[in-house]
């Protein structure tokens, strides 16, 4: 099942339609509870994020092997993680806007994986099924920022700079999270073309890594890392450019297309 949200709901797609099934996704996922309306068409509703406002927003670092050798890091021992926050969401069209302070935009094309129910302590055997679905993420960075500070979150959380969408594709139409092809396109160029089979901690482990510390709640949403071919570790390296189209594309799951802004470019 497809699941999108909009302003003033969530619904399933069918077709070129779609059902609406209640006000919140994510209080659709603790209580279960359906509200459903008459059809709309799909090519009428402004999306917003699958999970416009997460209470957890937690990105994984140099979790392909590949990508940390491109990027010149040893290979992690235990994943690496970092947070982002609401300002930086943006939905399937949505452009992202490049703020003057950076002359280096990036692109990362990842696996987003929602949490469905209450997650503590939960062992990695069990972790998928804490998962309520998956969705395309582009952890979009300003690596000028990012490599400036001894920390990355000034290059990584900044407005505009995590497009999710276009849907979540519910956890029962992807039955191993680590068998999927993954690839980011700007303006039609691939640039990124792996599969998460790559991954140097699962999903399952970076679940049950997560929540020996800290309690996963529903709506949570996990960015997984990304495969190798960012505009960082290219020669020459190519950043985003005013007017390029960036999509994210994952197998099962579709395509997260967003425009980039960069005012006075």
């Amino acid at each position: 099942m497809k699941l999108v949200s909009y302003d003033g709901g969530f619904g399933r797609v069918e077709g070129g339609t779609v059902v609406p099934m209640g006000p919140d996704l994510v209080r659709w996922l603790v209580t279960g509870e359906v509200e459903e309306g008459a059809p709309r068409p799909l090519a009428e509703i402004t999306l917003r994020p699958p999970i416009p406002a997460p209470s957890k927003l937690i990105f994984f670092g140099l979790n392909y092997a590949d990508h940390a050798a491109e990027s010149g890091a040893p290979l992690p021992k235990v994943p690496i993680f970092f947070a982002k926050w609401n300002n930086s969401l943006v939905a399937h069209g949505e452009p992202i806007v490049v703020p003057p302070l950076t002359s280096q935009p990036d692109y990362e094309a990842e696996l987003g994986v929602v949490v469905g129910r209450r997650a503590r302590d939960v062992a990695a055997a069990d972790a998928l099924s804490y998962v309520a679905g998956y969705t395309c993420v582009n952890d979009v960075s300003a690596r000028d920022l990012q490599l400036g500070s001894p920390q990355w979150t000034h290059g990584k959380a900044i407005d505009t700079f995590s497009p999710m969408g276009p849907w979540l594709v519910t956890a029962d139409e992807i039955p191993d999270p680590q068998r999927l092809a993954i690839r980011c396109e700007v303006d039609g160029e691939v640039l990124q073309d792996s599969s998460t089979k790559e991954m140097v901690f699962t999903v399952a482990d970076l679940i049950s890594f997560l929540s020996q510390t800290m309690t996963l709640e529903p709506g949570d949403v996990l960015a997984t890392g990304t495969p190798p071919g960012v505009g960082m570790g290219r020669t020459p390296q190519r950043w985003l450019r005013d007017g390029e189209l960036v999509a994210v594309e994952i197998e099962g799951i579709g395509r997260l297309e967003n425009p980039v802004q960069i005012p006075g470019a």
